[in-house]
């Protein structure tokens, strides 16, 4: 799961989510990366961490699609937003999404995670 361009991230880690192997999703995270997948305060930091949440993760049915809605670039860093759904076989919607995620370039050319909210660009507006 090499990415080389960030706006390629997101189908990645659907591509990796949907071989069911937790090495191709963890070799999208720098080792220090943060997840968070809810609305809560809680960040899991580093790739120990993040391989818990992601084990769980696999454990859910289906078969997942991510599509880019944006990536805007600044040198070796980008900020992407994906909508992402979670499919079973007859077609209906087991879950869904939008993320929000800062990606960095590294010293190979490869794009890594450094900040992935699998829930960011969905949480209801703070008024």
């Amino acid at each position: 799961m090499t990415v080389t361009e960030p706006a390629q991230m997101n189908e990645a880690f659907a591509q990796a989510f949907n071989s069911r192997n937790i090495d191709n999703l963890l070799a999208l995270y720098e080792m220090d990366a943060v997840l968070r997948v809810d609305g809560s305060e809680r960040s899991l930091i580093g790739q120990d961490a993040i391989a818990g949440e992601l084990q769980r993760l696999l454990q859910a049915p289906g078969t997942m699609t991510s599509r880019n809605n944006f990536c805007v670039q600044h040198g070796d860093v980008a900020l992407l937003r994906a909508d992402w759904e979670l499919r079973a076989q007859d077609g209906s919607i087991v879950a869904s999404g939008s993320s929000a995620e800062l990606v960095r370039r590294q010293s190979d050319g490869t794009w890594r995670y450094v900040i992935d909210h699998a829930a960011g660009a969905a949480l209801p507006r703070v008024i």
